[in-house]
């Protein structure tokens, strides 16, 4: 969080509260009519989007306007749980042929023109 969050949190926001991470989330204390309330996160350690769970995301993207419950809402058997995003590290997602993946390259599925 740099100064300029953290101050304008201080001044502008009002609490409406946490995830299981300890990411806090905030709305503007003041109500402008015909506007709606500007509304954001402060993460807990690292600012990765990827860590606002579903219940949150959809609050803070104005999807609903009720706030989750404590604990977050009930998960569904088939719910994975949070990864974090791969992205650069050996874990990422790498499909046949890729040129980093192990294998050999599979066989494509059409044969490619030549010109003759």
């Amino acid at each position: 969080m740099t100064i300029g969050t953290w101050l304008f949190t201080k001044l502008h926001g009002a609490l409406v509260g946490t995830d299981a991470e300890g990411n806090r989330y905030f709305q503007n204390k003041r109500v402008i009519p015909g506007r709606r309330r500007k509304r954001w996160v402060i993460y807990n350690g690292v600012a990765e989007a990827s860590r606002v769970p579903p219940d949150w995301h959809g609050w803070l993207h104005y999807t609903t306007d009720a706030t989750p419950p404590a604990g977050g809402l009930q998960r569904k058997a088939w719910q994975k749980d949070h990864e974090p995003n791969h992205t650069g590290t050996d874990r990422a997602y790498r499909p046949p042929g890729h040129t980093l993946s192990s294998g050999d390259k599979p066989k494509p599925h059409y044969e490619a023109w030549r010109p003759g």
